[in-house]
């Protein structure tokens, strides 16, 4: 839960800065989003949180 709801405010303030700074319009971002939210909803939806898991378990166990 911590890890998704740190990957959405990400995204979030990504897209924020994006629509900003000129790079992408409004239209294109609800379209996206809205594409994100539809996407989520379909048997995709497992295997994409699983493959992101999967990296985020990976990342984590990156020691320095």
């Amino acid at each position: 839960m911590a890890i998704s709801l740190s990957v959405v405010l990400l995204l979030a303030i990504i897209l924020v800065v994006m629509i900003r700074s000129g790079s992408i319009k409004a239209g294109p971002a609800i379209v996206a989003a809205l594409f994100g939210f539809f996407l989520a909803s379909t048997g995709m939806a497992p295997t994409i949180q699983r493959t992101l898991d999967s990296i985020a378990d990976t990342i984590n166990r990156i020691s320095f």
